[in-house]
Protein backbone atom coordinates (compact mmCIF):
# COMPACT_ATOMS: atom_id res chain seq x y z
CA UNK A 1 0.00 0.00 0.00
CA UNK A 2 1.44 3.19 -1.29
CA UNK A 3 1.40 6.58 1.09
CA UNK A 4 -1.67 7.95 -0.96
CA UNK A 5 -3.69 4.74 0.11
CA UNK A 6 -2.66 5.19 3.54
CA UNK A 7 -3.01 8.95 3.80
CA UNK A 8 -6.78 7.94 2.18
CA UNK A 9 -7.56 5.87 4.48
CA UNK A 10 -6.18 7.68 8.01
CA UNK A 11 -8.44 10.41 7.03
CA UNK A 12 -11.78 8.51 6.30
CA UNK A 13 -10.90 6.86 9.45
CA UNK A 14 -10.56 10.38 11.55
CA UNK A 15 -13.39 11.74 9.56
CA UNK A 16 -15.79 8.80 9.93
CA UNK A 17 -14.78 8.84 13.59
CA UNK A 18 -16.07 12.48 14.05
CA UNK A 19 -19.32 11.27 12.56
CA UNK A 20 -19.50 8.28 14.79
CA UNK A 21 -18.75 10.69 17.62
CA UNK A 22 -21.27 13.30 16.96
CA UNK A 23 -23.66 10.69 17.15
CA UNK A 24 -22.58 9.48 20.36
CA UNK A 25 -23.14 12.79 22.21
CA UNK A 26 -26.42 12.90 20.25
CA UNK A 27 -27.61 9.64 21.57
CA UNK A 28 -26.22 10.87 25.62
CA UNK A 29 -27.95 14.08 25.34
CA UNK A 30 -31.43 12.48 24.64
CA UNK A 31 -30.62 10.01 27.13
CA UNK A 32 -30.24 13.15 29.73
CA UNK A 33 -33.58 14.41 28.00
CA UNK A 34 -32.02 17.13 26.08
CA UNK A 35 -32.20 19.91 29.09
CA UNK A 36 -30.00 22.33 30.80
CA UNK A 37 -26.27 22.11 29.11
CA UNK A 38 -27.21 18.36 27.51
CA UNK A 39 -29.71 20.89 25.09
CA UNK A 40 -26.13 22.66 23.69
CA UNK A 41 -24.25 19.58 23.30
CA UNK A 42 -27.76 18.30 21.75
CA UNK A 43 -27.88 20.89 19.53
CA UNK A 44 -23.93 20.47 18.94
CA UNK A 45 -23.92 16.88 18.08
CA UNK A 46 -27.29 17.16 15.60
CA UNK A 47 -25.81 19.72 13.09
CA UNK A 48 -22.43 18.17 13.63
CA UNK A 49 -23.88 14.68 11.97
CA UNK A 50 -25.91 16.96 9.66
CA UNK A 51 -23.01 18.36 8.19
CA UNK A 52 -20.63 15.19 8.45
CA UNK A 53 -23.44 13.30 6.57
CA UNK A 54 -23.98 16.07 4.13
CA UNK A 55 -20.44 16.20 3.63
CA UNK A 56 -20.02 12.75 3.32
CA UNK A 57 -22.54 12.56 0.56
CA UNK A 58 -21.00 15.24 -1.52
CA UNK A 59 -17.92 13.56 -1.26
CA UNK A 60 -18.61 9.67 -2.24
CA UNK A 61 -20.71 11.28 -4.96
CA UNK A 62 -18.01 13.04 -7.36
CA UNK A 63 -16.76 9.04 -7.61
CA UNK A 64 -19.50 6.96 -6.49
CA UNK A 65 -23.55 6.76 -6.06
CA UNK A 66 -23.97 6.68 -2.55
CA UNK A 67 -25.12 3.65 -0.92
CA UNK A 68 -24.88 2.51 -4.25
CA UNK A 69 -28.20 4.24 -5.14
CA UNK A 70 -28.77 5.79 -8.68
CA UNK A 71 -29.61 9.64 -7.74
CA UNK A 72 -29.25 11.90 -10.31
CA UNK A 73 -25.93 13.76 -10.49
CA UNK A 74 -23.81 11.52 -8.19
CA UNK A 75 -21.14 9.15 -9.87
CA UNK A 76 -19.79 12.58 -11.32
CA UNK A 77 -16.29 11.50 -12.36
CA UNK A 78 -17.21 8.07 -13.75
CA UNK A 79 -20.62 10.02 -15.66
CA UNK A 80 -17.93 13.00 -17.38
CA UNK A 81 -14.72 10.63 -17.62
CA UNK A 82 -14.62 11.31 -21.40
CA UNK A 83 -15.43 15.03 -21.13
CA UNK A 84 -12.47 14.99 -18.47
CA UNK A 85 -10.41 13.22 -20.68
CA UNK A 86 -11.06 16.00 -23.13
CA UNK A 87 -11.06 19.12 -21.07
CA UNK A 88 -7.69 17.47 -19.23
CA UNK A 89 -5.58 16.67 -22.72
CA UNK A 90 -6.61 20.77 -24.06
CA UNK A 91 -5.65 21.98 -20.55
CA UNK A 92 -2.06 20.34 -20.94
CA UNK A 93 -1.93 21.78 -24.87
CA UNK A 94 -3.42 24.86 -24.30
CA UNK A 95 -1.19 26.32 -20.51
CA UNK A 96 1.41 24.09 -20.68
CA UNK A 97 2.79 23.53 -24.18
CA UNK A 98 1.56 26.73 -25.70
CA UNK A 99 4.14 27.91 -28.45
CA UNK A 100 4.98 31.07 -26.60
CA UNK A 101 4.85 28.92 -22.74
CA UNK A 102 7.76 26.58 -24.20
CA UNK A 103 10.15 29.51 -26.29
CA UNK A 104 9.48 31.34 -22.76
CA UNK A 105 10.93 28.17 -20.21
CA UNK A 106 13.68 27.70 -22.87
CA UNK A 107 14.54 31.23 -23.03
CA UNK A 108 15.07 31.10 -19.21
CA UNK A 109 16.70 27.45 -19.58
CA UNK A 110 19.62 28.83 -21.57
CA UNK A 111 20.11 25.58 -23.57
CA UNK A 112 23.74 26.34 -24.88
CA UNK A 113 24.42 27.94 -21.41
CA UNK A 114 23.75 24.17 -19.94
CA UNK A 115 25.21 22.11 -22.43
CA UNK A 116 28.58 24.45 -22.33
CA UNK A 117 28.70 23.71 -18.56
CA UNK A 118 27.56 19.88 -18.89
CA UNK A 119 30.33 19.18 -21.83
CA UNK A 120 33.21 21.34 -19.44
CA UNK A 121 33.04 18.65 -16.94
CA UNK A 122 34.99 15.72 -17.78
CA UNK A 123 33.16 12.87 -16.62
CA UNK A 124 30.26 14.17 -18.22
CA UNK A 125 31.75 14.59 -21.16
CA UNK A 126 33.21 10.60 -21.23
CA UNK A 127 29.79 9.37 -19.75
CA UNK A 128 28.32 11.05 -22.92
CA UNK A 129 31.31 9.53 -25.03
CA UNK A 130 30.25 6.04 -23.43
CA UNK A 131 26.55 6.31 -23.92
CA UNK A 132 27.47 7.13 -28.17
CA UNK A 133 29.81 4.32 -28.36
CA UNK A 134 27.72 2.04 -26.76
CA UNK A 135 25.00 3.15 -29.45
CA UNK A 136 27.65 2.79 -32.11
CA UNK A 137 28.63 -0.76 -30.85
CA UNK A 138 24.95 -2.08 -30.40
CA UNK A 139 24.56 -0.65 -34.40
CA UNK A 140 27.53 -2.35 -35.74
CA UNK A 141 25.90 -6.02 -33.70
CA UNK A 142 22.59 -4.82 -35.45
CA UNK A 143 23.87 -4.24 -38.82
CA UNK A 144 26.33 -7.73 -39.05
CA UNK A 145 22.39 -9.59 -38.58
CA UNK A 146 22.38 -11.58 -41.68
CA UNK A 147 18.48 -10.77 -42.07
CA UNK A 148 19.43 -6.75 -41.91
CA UNK A 149 22.55 -7.47 -44.28
CA UNK A 150 20.01 -8.60 -46.85
CA UNK A 151 18.24 -5.87 -46.14
CA UNK A 152 20.51 -3.24 -46.46
CA UNK A 153 22.24 -4.73 -49.72
CA UNK A 154 18.77 -5.12 -51.62
CA UNK A 155 17.94 -1.66 -50.01
CA UNK A 156 21.12 0.20 -51.76
CA UNK A 157 21.63 -2.68 -54.50
CA UNK A 158 17.51 -0.66 -55.49
CA UNK A 159 19.22 2.67 -55.29
CA UNK A 160 21.90 2.21 -56.76
CA UNK A 161 19.79 0.62 -59.97
CA UNK A 162 17.32 3.80 -59.80
CA UNK A 163 20.31 6.40 -59.18
CA UNK A 164 20.78 9.02 -62.46
CA UNK A 165 24.20 9.37 -62.05
CA UNK A 166 23.81 11.76 -65.37
CA UNK A 167 21.50 13.60 -64.22
CA UNK A 168 22.98 13.85 -60.82
CA UNK A 169 26.41 14.86 -62.54
CA UNK A 170 24.62 17.32 -64.56
CA UNK A 171 23.75 19.23 -61.68
CA UNK A 172 26.96 18.88 -59.54
CA UNK A 173 28.60 20.91 -62.18
CA UNK A 174 25.80 22.91 -62.78
CA UNK A 175 25.89 23.92 -59.47
CA UNK A 176 30.01 24.94 -59.65
CA UNK A 177 29.04 26.55 -62.45
CA UNK A 178 26.69 29.30 -60.32
CA UNK A 179 28.85 32.55 -59.65
CA UNK A 180 31.93 31.42 -62.09
CA UNK A 181 32.91 29.04 -59.13
CA UNK A 182 34.26 26.31 -61.65
CA UNK A 183 36.40 29.40 -62.82
CA UNK A 184 38.33 28.92 -59.66
CA UNK A 185 38.52 25.25 -60.07
CA UNK A 186 40.42 26.49 -63.39
CA UNK A 187 42.26 28.74 -61.68
CA UNK A 188 43.82 25.95 -59.26
CA UNK A 189 44.33 23.34 -62.15
CA UNK A 190 46.71 26.49 -63.95
CA UNK A 191 48.39 27.26 -60.96
CA UNK A 192 49.32 23.54 -60.22
CA UNK A 193 50.45 22.85 -63.96
CA UNK A 194 52.37 26.04 -63.93
CA UNK A 195 54.11 24.64 -60.69
CA UNK A 196 54.77 21.61 -61.71
CA UNK A 197 56.37 22.74 -65.21
CA UNK A 198 58.54 25.37 -62.44
CA UNK A 199 60.09 22.23 -61.07
CA UNK A 200 63.49 21.10 -62.88
CA UNK A 201 62.20 17.72 -62.53
CA UNK A 202 59.50 18.26 -64.82
CA UNK A 203 61.18 19.91 -67.18
CA UNK A 204 63.74 17.77 -67.36
CA UNK A 205 60.82 15.54 -67.93
CA UNK A 206 60.04 17.79 -71.38
CA UNK A 207 63.46 17.46 -72.49
CA UNK A 208 63.79 13.61 -72.56
CA UNK A 209 59.84 13.56 -74.01
CA UNK A 210 61.13 16.26 -77.04
CA UNK A 211 64.02 13.99 -77.97
CA UNK A 212 62.47 11.04 -78.03
CA UNK A 213 59.64 12.73 -79.86
CA UNK A 214 62.57 14.19 -82.77
CA UNK A 215 64.40 10.81 -82.58
CA UNK A 216 60.60 9.24 -83.38
CA UNK A 217 59.22 11.51 -85.55
CA UNK A 218 62.16 12.94 -87.45
CA UNK A 219 65.17 9.81 -87.43
CA UNK A 220 67.31 11.72 -90.23
CA UNK A 221 67.04 15.45 -88.83
CA UNK A 222 67.94 14.19 -85.19
CA UNK A 223 71.70 12.91 -86.27
CA UNK A 224 72.22 16.06 -87.75
CA UNK A 225 71.34 17.98 -84.55
CA UNK A 226 74.43 18.82 -82.79
CA UNK A 227 74.57 17.95 -79.27
CA UNK A 228 70.94 16.34 -78.43
CA UNK A 229 70.96 16.71 -75.20
CA UNK A 230 71.53 20.38 -74.66
CA UNK A 231 69.57 21.05 -77.60
CA UNK A 232 66.44 19.18 -76.25
CA UNK A 233 66.93 20.99 -72.54
CA UNK A 234 67.05 24.48 -74.73
CA UNK A 235 63.91 23.39 -76.38
CA UNK A 236 62.11 21.98 -73.22
CA UNK A 237 62.73 25.11 -71.03
CA UNK A 238 61.68 27.88 -74.40
CA UNK A 239 58.37 25.22 -74.56
CA UNK A 240 58.16 25.43 -70.60
CA UNK A 241 58.54 29.21 -70.19
CA UNK A 242 56.16 29.57 -73.15
CA UNK A 243 53.32 27.29 -71.60
CA UNK A 244 53.91 29.17 -68.23
CA UNK A 245 53.65 32.56 -69.69
CA UNK A 246 50.71 31.36 -71.49
CA UNK A 247 49.22 30.24 -68.09
CA UNK A 248 50.11 33.32 -66.10
CA UNK A 249 48.30 35.16 -68.76
CA UNK A 250 45.23 33.18 -68.21
CA UNK A 251 45.07 33.58 -64.62
CA UNK A 252 45.79 37.22 -64.83
CA UNK A 253 42.78 38.08 -67.27
CA UNK A 254 38.83 36.86 -66.13
CA UNK A 255 38.14 37.37 -69.44
CA UNK A 256 40.90 35.50 -71.80
CA UNK A 257 39.47 33.68 -74.27
CA UNK A 258 40.26 30.19 -72.67
CA UNK A 259 38.45 30.95 -69.99
CA UNK A 260 35.26 31.30 -72.69
CA UNK A 261 36.25 28.03 -74.35
CA UNK A 262 36.24 26.12 -70.85
CA UNK A 263 32.87 27.81 -70.06
CA UNK A 264 31.65 26.31 -73.12
CA UNK A 265 33.15 23.34 -72.36
CA UNK A 266 31.50 22.99 -69.24
CA UNK A 267 28.02 24.21 -70.50
CA UNK A 268 28.40 21.88 -73.52
CA UNK A 269 28.67 18.96 -71.23
CA UNK A 270 26.15 19.61 -68.98
CA UNK A 271 23.43 19.56 -71.55
CA UNK A 272 24.86 16.55 -73.09
CA UNK A 273 24.52 15.14 -69.67
CA UNK A 274 21.06 15.96 -69.23
CA UNK A 275 19.62 15.41 -73.03
CA UNK A 276 22.28 13.47 -74.98
CA UNK A 277 20.83 9.71 -74.73
CA UNK A 278 24.52 8.25 -76.33
CA UNK A 279 26.45 10.03 -73.42
CA UNK A 280 23.85 9.04 -70.56
CA UNK A 281 23.88 5.69 -71.50
CA UNK A 282 27.86 5.83 -71.29
CA UNK A 283 27.53 7.33 -68.02
CA UNK A 284 24.67 4.67 -66.74
CA UNK A 285 27.24 1.99 -68.46
CA UNK A 286 30.48 3.33 -66.55
CA UNK A 287 27.64 2.86 -63.09
CA UNK A 288 27.34 -0.46 -64.02
CA UNK A 289 30.82 -1.63 -64.77
CA UNK A 290 31.73 -0.10 -61.52
CA UNK A 291 28.45 -1.72 -59.34
CA UNK A 292 29.59 -5.11 -61.23
CA UNK A 293 33.43 -4.92 -60.75
CA UNK A 294 34.11 -7.65 -58.48
CA UNK A 295 37.51 -6.73 -57.41
CA UNK A 296 35.97 -3.12 -56.83
CA UNK A 297 33.54 -4.92 -54.91
CA UNK A 298 35.71 -6.72 -52.53
CA UNK A 299 38.15 -4.51 -51.98
CA UNK A 300 35.22 -2.55 -50.62
CA UNK A 301 33.87 -4.75 -48.81
CA UNK A 302 37.46 -5.33 -47.73
CA UNK A 303 37.64 -2.24 -46.31
CA UNK A 304 34.41 -2.18 -44.83
CA UNK A 305 35.28 -5.11 -42.62
CA UNK A 306 38.12 -3.58 -41.76
CA UNK A 307 37.21 -0.75 -40.63
CA UNK A 308 34.45 -2.41 -38.66
CA UNK A 309 36.90 -5.35 -37.26
CA UNK A 310 38.87 -2.14 -36.46
CA UNK A 311 36.00 -0.48 -34.56
CA UNK A 312 35.13 -3.47 -32.89
CA UNK A 313 38.11 -4.29 -31.01
CA UNK A 314 38.56 -0.76 -29.96
CA UNK A 315 35.53 -0.13 -28.31
CA UNK A 316 36.04 -3.32 -26.50
CA UNK A 317 39.21 -1.84 -24.77
CA UNK A 318 39.28 -0.42 -21.52
CA UNK A 319 40.91 3.09 -22.95
CA UNK A 320 39.19 2.80 -26.17
CA UNK A 321 40.63 5.63 -28.86
CA UNK A 322 37.35 6.45 -30.53
CA UNK A 323 35.43 7.13 -27.24
CA UNK A 324 38.59 9.42 -26.04
CA UNK A 325 37.91 11.56 -29.31
CA UNK A 326 34.46 11.74 -28.79
CA UNK A 327 35.11 12.99 -24.88
CA UNK A 328 37.62 15.10 -26.41
CA UNK A 329 35.60 16.68 -29.02
CA UNK A 330 32.82 17.09 -26.17
CA UNK A 331 34.90 18.85 -23.84
CA UNK A 332 36.66 21.31 -26.69
CA UNK A 333 32.58 22.29 -28.24
CA UNK A 334 31.97 23.22 -24.52
CA UNK A 335 35.31 24.81 -24.62
CA UNK A 336 34.84 26.89 -27.26
CA UNK A 337 30.88 27.68 -26.00
CA UNK A 338 32.13 28.97 -23.22
CA UNK A 339 34.47 31.75 -25.08
CA UNK A 340 31.87 32.08 -28.75
CA UNK A 341 28.89 33.84 -27.14
CA UNK A 342 27.76 34.40 -30.99
CA UNK A 343 28.05 30.16 -31.12
CA UNK A 344 25.91 29.33 -27.65
CA UNK A 345 23.37 32.49 -29.30
CA UNK A 346 22.89 30.48 -32.58
CA UNK A 347 22.37 27.03 -31.09
CA UNK A 348 19.51 29.08 -28.68
CA UNK A 349 17.79 30.43 -32.16
CA UNK A 350 17.79 27.41 -33.94
CA UNK A 351 16.55 25.73 -30.91
CA UNK A 352 14.01 27.97 -30.59
CA UNK A 353 13.13 27.63 -34.08
CA UNK A 354 12.98 23.84 -34.32
CA UNK A 355 10.42 24.49 -31.05
CA UNK A 356 8.46 27.10 -33.22
CA UNK A 357 8.06 24.85 -35.97
CA UNK A 358 7.00 21.41 -33.98
CA UNK A 359 5.15 23.01 -31.15
CA UNK A 360 1.86 22.50 -32.90
CA UNK A 361 2.39 19.17 -33.93
CA UNK A 362 3.83 18.47 -30.39
CA UNK A 363 0.89 20.13 -28.69
CA UNK A 364 -1.80 18.47 -30.69
CA UNK A 365 -0.11 14.78 -30.61
CA UNK A 366 0.19 14.97 -26.30
CA UNK A 367 -3.07 16.19 -26.53
CA UNK A 368 -4.56 12.97 -27.96
CA UNK A 369 -2.38 10.88 -26.10
CA UNK A 370 -3.08 11.97 -22.93
CA UNK A 371 -6.98 12.52 -23.40
CA UNK A 372 -7.02 8.77 -25.51
CA UNK A 373 -4.95 7.10 -22.56
CA UNK A 374 -7.51 8.42 -19.71
CA UNK A 375 -10.35 7.70 -22.09
CA UNK A 376 -9.28 3.93 -22.52
CA UNK A 377 -9.37 3.64 -18.57
CA UNK A 378 -11.30 1.29 -16.83
CA UNK A 379 -13.67 3.43 -15.07
CA UNK A 380 -12.72 2.32 -11.65
CA UNK A 381 -9.58 2.57 -12.38
CA UNK A 382 -9.89 6.19 -13.49
CA UNK A 383 -11.51 6.84 -10.36
CA UNK A 384 -9.50 5.28 -8.09
CA UNK A 385 -6.62 7.25 -9.15
CA UNK A 386 -8.41 10.13 -9.11
CA UNK A 387 -9.22 9.29 -5.41
CA UNK A 388 -5.75 8.78 -4.26
CA UNK A 389 -5.27 11.79 -6.09
CA UNK A 390 -7.19 14.58 -3.94
CA UNK A 391 -9.54 12.11 -1.83
CA UNK A 392 -7.15 12.24 0.81
CA UNK A 393 -7.65 16.05 1.00
CA UNK A 394 -11.85 15.64 0.39
CA UNK A 395 -11.82 13.93 3.77
CA UNK A 396 -10.89 16.84 5.04
CA UNK A 397 -14.17 18.64 4.10
CA UNK A 398 -15.58 16.12 5.78
CA UNK A 399 -13.94 16.56 8.63
CA UNK A 400 -14.52 20.52 8.80
CA UNK A 401 -18.19 19.73 8.07
CA UNK A 402 -18.66 17.93 11.04
CA UNK A 403 -16.78 20.52 13.07
CA UNK A 404 -18.72 23.43 11.22
CA UNK A 405 -21.90 22.12 11.69
CA UNK A 406 -21.85 21.47 15.62
CA UNK A 407 -20.73 25.27 15.56
CA UNK A 408 -23.73 26.36 13.72
CA UNK A 409 -25.68 24.54 16.10
CA UNK A 410 -24.96 25.72 18.98
CA UNK A 411 -25.28 29.08 17.08
CA UNK A 412 -28.63 28.39 16.45
CA UNK A 413 -29.85 27.07 19.83
CA UNK A 414 -28.12 30.11 21.13
CA UNK A 415 -30.53 31.88 18.73
CA UNK A 416 -33.66 30.27 19.68
CA UNK A 417 -32.96 30.83 23.07
CA UNK A 418 -32.39 34.98 23.03
CA UNK A 419 -35.61 34.77 20.63
CA UNK A 420 -37.75 32.87 22.25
Amino acid sequence: MDTRQLALKKNKAVAGALLVGAALLFIVARFNHGTGPWAWVAAFAEAAMVGALADWFAVVALFRHPLGLPIPHTAIVAEKKESIADNMGRFIQEKFLATEVLVERMREFDPARHLCNYLLDRDNAAGLARGITRVISESIDFLEDERVSKVVSAALGDRIDRFDAATSAANLFDSLRKDSRHQVVLDELLKRLGGWLATPESQEKVAVALDNWVDAEYPLLSKFIPNRPQFSRNAGEKIVKKVSGFLDAVNADPTHELRHEFDRAVSDFIVRLRHDEGMREKVAELKRELVDNQQLSHYAKGLVSDLKNWMVQDLDREHSSIQKKIADAAVALGNTLSQCGELGDSINEHLEGVVRKYAGDLRSGLARHISGTVKEWENEEFINEIELSIGSDLQFIRMNGTLVGGMIGILLHAASLVIG
